[in-house]
């Protein structure tokens, strides 16, 4: 395996994906209260979730150089010569700036992405990286495609409130709907690696349903197709509900719905849906 993949626990990529594909995870850390936990270890999107209808504050810390360092490490001593390192977009969270130190003293080169998103998008990047190692490409070729695939995916965000976005500092251009967020239901998206404003619509069904609609539009663009996933954090019903509609429209027989991590679902909160198509 001379190019090995890393990515952060951010991607949303099962443990079974992960093995699958040779990815390396490394976690990011979830602070609930005064207890600090490692996320896909001892943390769940639940007891997230539960904490913040609490009002229990949570919050979130990158992985440490030394967290990558271990990595890369690892990857060295099973035999890769080239590592590409993709992660959560860098305006979002120091994860990248890590991946970016840690590089810089690994055992064999690496190259870090910054997928300029955030969930299920940035997985399916790393996932671009894989295709492309598998068929023999370098480390180059490799991270080209993970940029690539980050840089043209189409994530959008239904969040209950605005609330959780703006106690973790994630708002960025969110910040303009503040003034009228109690009277408003926002539909958000990735915007340059930050989360902006979309639209905004008075109801939940009407934001999922311009939600829905809009991904059906963008997916037109991807003549080569495109792997899409819908995200939620404590809204299992819903989610699969928009995953049904959206496999129908289109023309998927089904559309995978995960739950965040805990690391996303203490800044979304409670609620959140979100869709991501990324172009094959």
């Amino acid at each position: 395996m001379p190019v090995a993949l890393v990515t952060d626990s951010t991607a949303s990529l099962s443990a079974e994906t992960a093995r699958a594909a040779k990815i390396d995870i490394v976690a990011l850390q979830v602070v609930i209260g005064a207890d600090v936990y490692t996320e896909g270890e001892d943390v769940t999107p639940q007891m997230v979730s539960e904490a913040l209808a609490a009002y229990v504050p949570v919050n979130t810390s990158r992985p440490t150089p030394t967290q990558f360092t271990a990595a890369y490490e690892r990857a060295a001593a099973a035999g890769a010569t080239e590592i590409v390192s993709v992660h959560l977009s860098s305006k979002m969270s120091g994860t990248f700036d890590s991946a970016l130190l840690a590089a810089k003293t690994a055992p064999v080169p690496v190259t870090c992405v910054d997928s300029t998103q955030v969930g299920v998008a940035t997985g399916f990047a790393t996932l671009r990286a894989v295709t492309i190692r598998d068929q023999g490409g370098d480390a180059q070729a490799c991270a080209e495609a993970a940029r690539q695939a980050g840089k043209h995916s189409f994530t959008l965000f239904y969040v209950d409130t605005l609330e959780y976005l703006r106690r973790g500092g994630r708002v960025g251009a969110a910040a303009a709907l503040f003034g009228s967020a109690l009277a408003i239901k926002p539909l958000l998206t990735m915007n340059e690696g930050l989360i902006s404003p979309l639209e905004k619509v008075r109801t939940a069904a009407k934001a999922l349903g311009r939600m829905e609609a809009l991904s059906v539009e963008r997916s037109a663009a991807f003549e080569r197709g495109f792997d899409v996933g819908v995200q939620h954090l404590a809204n299992p019903t819903v989610a699969l509900a928009v995953a049904r509609r959206l496999a129908v429209s289109l023309g998927k027989d089904s559309i995978e719905v995960r739950e965040v991590g805990a690391s996303i679902g203490a800044h979304v909160g409670p609620g959140m849906i979100g869709v991501s198509l990324t172009p094959r």
